[in-house]
Parts: structure tokens; sequence; C-alpha cells
């Protein structure tokens, strides 16, 4: 992967028609670890879509080795020869909790090697199984059948709004460390992101397959749901427990919100922080089965070209 630089600094800002601002611990993606003072500057006002700007000043401004994290006027898109195909899925075995309370997959033979070497020509031989699991299994996806009874199940969903997505990566994982578990509509304001995958990187999937993994998760806020629906987009996915707060009790905003708009919610992700800001091409597509809400997918990011 191509090494990131951010810059870290307080800043002062100052306008031509009166008034100013003032910034504590920001940090920006850079394009080059090379840029002057006065070079990071311009990018900060262009970052914040400033007018009128008369003087900016950085002070404790530091310059280290990081990840973008998606700052406006930053090209973030992979280079096109450096093609990847990013594995976003938990993969599935038997026993597996994803939710607790929820049942564990279990796997049986149908039909074994040993068995099937009686109905197959000499040295051709076949295992055939049978897996048993509720659709929220692993890293799945919901239809808005899973909410509302009316709502378009597995089968009725358009793969146009299913597969290679413009992903729109949010790199929270720095604002979850400094405390609070929702993400509101500020955390996700900066960027166009009509017909994107909006992917909610928190880092808890650190914690899957834990007892950890059940409380205190990051969650999507009703104002956040809301607001990504007004954006436009087509899929929000997260690498957390659920899309809303489990702890509030049993409301829960960011489902009714989203898959009433027809916006697929994507559940249990990870290695999310493998994936750029921007310029990546997202896809999470399940079985088309009728009357069914929800079901297992084998989500994955496409960073670069061929």
């Amino acid at each position: 992967m191509t090494t990131e630089h951010r810059a870290h600094f307080d800043f002062t800002i100052a306008f031509a028609n009166g008034g100013g601002m003032n910034g504590e611990g920001f940090r920006l993606d850079l394009p080059s670890p090379d840029m002057s003072s006065a070079e990071i500057g311009r990018l900060l006002v262009a970052h914040l879509g400033l007018a009128l700007v008369s003087e900016v000043r950085l002070d404790d401004l530091r310059i280290v080795e990081e990840a973008h994290r998606g700052s406006r006027g930053v090209d973030t898109r992979a280079p096109e020869i450096a093609r990847r195909v990013i594995d976003l899925s938990h993969p599935i075995e038997e026993g597996l909790i994803t939710y607790p309370g929820l049942p564990a997959p279990t796997i049986t033979s149908y039909l074994t090697r040993r068995d099937s070497r009686s109905k197959y020509a000499p040295g051709t031989e076949f295992a055939m199984d049978v897996i048993t699991m509720i659709g929220n299994t692993g890293t799945y996806l919901d239809a808005p059948f899973h909410r509302y009874a009316e709502g378009a199940d597995l089968a009725a969903l358009d793969l146009d709004t299913l597969v290679d997505l413009p992903a729109e990566v949010f790199h929270l994982r720095d604002a979850w460390s400094a405390g609070g578990r929702g993400i509101g509509s500020a955390t996700l304001a900066d960027r166009d992101l009509r017909g994107t995958a909006v992917l909610l990187d928190t880092g808890w999937s650190r914690n899957f397959g834990t007892p950890a993994y059940a409380a205190g998760a990051p969650f999507l806020t009703e104002d956040g749901a809301r607001f990504l629906v007004d954006a436009g987009v087509r899929l929000v996915g997260i690498d957390s427990l659920n899309i809303d707060d489990t702890e509030s009790g049993g409301e829960r905003p960011a489902h009714s919100i989203l898959l009433a708009a027809g916006v697929h919610v994507v559940e249990h992700l990870t290695n999310l922080d493998a994936v750029p800001a921007r310029g990546a091409r997202f896809t999470a597509a399940p079985p088309g089965v009728r009357a069914f809400g929800t079901f297992p997918v084998r989500a994955f990011a496409v960073v670069g070209r061929r």
C-alpha cells in the first residue's frame, strides 16, 4: 500500500471581512509529506470550504506517516496500478456466535466423500453438506423486508444497488478512541455521498467473536441515518455489532429510516482500515431468496485497476 501522511497542528484563521476561527489538535490528509506550512494552510482552507480568508497560522505543526481519513481537497484514490481485492467479511463456521442470543450455524454432511464413491466413476468423489443458520450470521445484508412486511425481499433487490458501488469510507477509529459511541451527521457532512456505499470503520470488528463485541459498540445515530438518506446513499455498512444502538431499548431508528428509504444495511464488516477513504468500489450481494430479509454476503472492496 502507498505510504500516506497527515499533518497535525493547531490553527488560527482570520477573515478579510472580520472575525476568525481557531482549532486545536486538527489533523489533515496530505498529498505529499514535503508540503510547506503555507501549502498546508491553503489545503486547510479548501478542506473547510472557507471564503474570504486573509490569514492562516499553523502552530505545533507535525507531519506524520498515517493512513488518510478522507480530508476534502486531497485525492485519496489508490494508484491504478495497485489493484487489490480486499475481503471485508467474517468467515462463517460451525458454532460461530455473531449476535448474542441468536443461534450459531450448524454444518452436517448430506453426502460424504466416502459414500459418494459408489455413485460416480472410479476416482471421482464429492462432498455435499447442509448448513443450518439464521440469516443474521457473519457479515450480512439487511433488505427492507427485514424491517417492513411490505418491503423488498432479498430476491427483489436491484443488483445495481449492491455491486461495484463507489465506496466512501469514514475512518473513525481516532474519534472512537476519543470517546462517544454515536456517529452523527456532523461526522459525515464533508463529502458528496450520492450513489455511494458509506462504510463506517470504527475498529470494533477487532472484538468479533468475543464477549466484548456485545457491549459498548459504536452505532449510527438517528440524525446520521436521516442525513445519509437525504444525501442519496445506496448502502450503509458498519464493522460493529449493529447499525443501531442496541443498549437504548427496543427502538431501531437507523434500521427504520434507512430500510424505509430502500438503503441497504450491511453489518459486521471487518478489515475496513485496509480500504482508502475514497476511490474503492464496494460489493455485497446476497442470494435472491424470496420472503427473506437478511442473509450473509461476501463483502469486498476493489482498489485500483488492473
